[in-house]
Formats: C-alpha cells, structure tokens, sequence
C-alpha cells in the first residue's frame, strides 16, 4: 500500500471509527483500526465486534493495500501533525505501516488485515431511506431514555418499529419512556420490529455529516444486525435480543389536570432547582395551582439539609384541579432540553401516578415520567 492524504482528512476519519475500538479485548486485533486502499479512496474501519464503524476519505493511491494499527498510537500521532499531506506506505514483510508528514518519519507495527473481523456489506436495495434530519431528531429526543444498566440489555436498546408508513422510536429505563414516531416518505412493503443499541443510534447521529441528507437503513434477514449507510461512512450494530416492555400499555391515556408552560421558562426552573436538589437525591416538587380568574402558576421548590433550598415560579394555564407531585428534576431537564415547541404540556392524575409531558401542537412526541415519592 502507498496513499498520500492530508492530515484533516486522515484526522476526520479517525475521530469517526475510534469509537468503536474496543479498549479491553482479548483480541489484539480488535483495539487496532484497519487502514486499506478501496476504490481510489482509504477506507478505515474499527469495531468492538457489537458495533462496527467503516468511513471513505479522500486520498491520492499509488499502490493498493491494507494493515491493521493499533487505534491509538495512530490517532494521537497524527493529532500532533500539522495541516499537510501525510505519506503511507506499508512494508509487507515486516506488517509495518510507515507515516512520514513533513521532516517526521515513523514506523507504526500492525497487525494482518486478514485477522481483522470481515465488515458485512449490505444491500443497498433492501433498504429503507430515512430523512437524516428528522432521524436524527428522533434518537436525540429518545435515547437518552434507555438504560445504563448492563444487567437489563434490552432496557439499553431502542425498541424500533416500522409499519406501512410510519416509524417509531421507544425507550425506557423503568422509571420513564420516550416515544417519537415520524412518517415515511416511501411505504415499505413490509413492516418490523427491532432493538436497536441506544449507543449504536448515538453513533450514527454523532457521526452524521452535516452534507448527508439521509440515511439507508438495511436490516438483513437472519443476521441480528443493523447497517446504516450513509454518504461517506457506515455504522453496523448488533440487535438485542430479548422481549421490550409493553410501553404503549403504560402511557395514561387520559388526565384530571393539564398543566401548559413556556417550554425555556420550565427549563430554566429545572436547571436552577437541580443545583439545590442534586445534592440529595434529585427530588424537587411541582405544586400546580390553577386560576379561576387568569393564569395559574406552578412553584417549583428543591430542599436539601446540606445545601440548601429553591423556590421558582412559573406561569402556567392550568385545566383541571391543582396537584401537588414529585419528579427527578434530572429526567425533568433532559425530556425539556429535547422538547423544540415553545410550550410543553404536562398532564397529571394523581401524585402517585406517572405524569406525561408533551409538545404542544406536536403528536410525534410523548414522554411519560414516574414521580418521586413526596415524603
């Protein structure tokens, strides 16, 4: 292999595939990335054997080739590199990648691209295109919602489903569901069901340039994975496997109060509240009281013996009767942050119940939240 490619370039696609570099693997092979000749352009890859991340970047080839490096002595020595063309040429013999920018000259020793897992290739006219725009959209206001917890696999998934025309995107952890749904440009012949690693879905939309328009999404049958293609660069992800709550059984389907504010007045009254509530165990209360004669008001209020206390307005229109009810102000502040419509809706039963936050004049969203114990 000979290439020559400028540091940008070379530094761009490295920021991409790095994070699917498993950093404890038994296989060597696996903390290494693999850089090979492909069609005129250099084609780097890296997976964890769950998620795998392959990107094209333009370079000059004079001979074809491929190795295996190891991920981060490659990234660190071209992050020190200044804005010029870097030379790559391998040494077939030795297994040893030479990298030579401007007056510096190094050997990096790599491992056979034979050993490297095989990247599937998809077939590209199997698969659903998706608006990248409001895909993207989609996992940024639901996956935050899925588990962290390792011991609950399919809680760390996004329950994926797509019927004729539409699409929609569920997450939970227990203790609050995310769902967004958006419709289809192109019906599909055939609907599915599938979980999705939420981080795999954080991949794609951190790794999606703001040039691409959309995405191909391509689940072959049988093989338990998921491939995204886009313009330049390719995400592959295994599915979870397993049985994901029934959330749709979970959103109340009817409210006794409904409660309207400004979406940035309620943010803003999350994040001061948080500072106070975050030093005991995130628990601030909402006292919703309405109005007969005007605009009702919601005071926000976060008390904690070490710190101290927090006690916030905000105007609010206010149908049905008043409540006093808990939340994790930490869920409450995330769900805002990914809410676009200036005002959100939350509707309440009971201070034992799960309250649900909405965008006001927007369907494709709910988000349903479990209150805190008032104490």
């Amino acid at each position: 292999m000979k290439a020559s490619v400028t540091q940008q370039h070379l530094a761009h696609g490295l920021s991409i595939v790095s994070h699917a570099v498993s950093p404890r693997s038994t296989l060597p092979v696996l903390a290494n990335v693999l850089v090979a000749t492909d069609e005129g352009r250099l084609r780097l890859s890296a997976t964890n054997l769950e998620l795998g991340i392959t990107c094209w970047i333009p370079a000059q080839i004079q001979e074809e080739g491929s190795i295996t490096v190891p991920a981060r002595t490659f990234v660190d020595l071209v992050g020190t590199f200044p804005t010029d063309m870097v030379q790559l040429s391998l040494d077939q013999r030795t297994q040893t990648l030479n990298v030579v920018c401007n007056s510096s000259a190094h050997e990096i020793k790599g491992i056979d691209a034979q050993d490297f897992p095989p990247v599937p290739v998809p077939d590209l006219s199997e698969g659903i295109d998706l608006d990248l725009t409001s895909f993207k959209e989609m996992i940024q206001q639901v996956a935050f919602s899925a588990s962290m917890d390792e011991a609950r696999p399919v809680l760390q998934g996004v329950k994926m489903e797509a019927s004729e025309n539409e699409i929609t995107l569920a997450a939970t952890d227990g203790f609050r569901i995310s769902v967004r749904k958006e419709l289809l440009s192109n019906p599909l012949h055939q609907g599915f069901s599938i979980i999705i690693p939420a981080r795999a879905l954080n991949e794609l939309a951190r790794i999606a340039n703001d040039t691409d328009k959309q995405v191909t999404m391509v689940v072959p049958s049988g093989r338990g994975q998921v491939i995204f293609h886009l313009k330049d660069a390719e995400l592959v992800s295994q599915l979870i496997d397993g049985n994901f709550p029934d959330y749709r059984a979970i959103i109340p389907k009817s409210y006794k109060t409904r409660t309207v504010m400004a979406t940035p007045a309620f943010l803003k009254a999350c994040k001061q509240a948080e500072i106070i509530a975050r030093e005991g165990n995130n628990v601030i209360r909402l006292n919703i009281l309405p109005n007969e004669e005007g605009a009702g008001e919601v005071e926000i209020n976060s008390q904690t013996e070490e710190t101290g206390k927090s006690d916030i307005q905000v105007e609010a229109n206010i149908e049905g009767n008043g409540i006093l009810i808990a939340f994790n102000v930490k869920f409450l502040r995330e769900v805002l942050d990914v809410i676009k419509a200036p005002n959100v809706a939350l509707e309440t039963n009971t201070n034992n119940a799960p309250g649900v936050l909405r965008p006001v004049g927007d369907d494709n969203f709910v988000h349903v939240i479990m209150p805190m114990h008032l104490g």
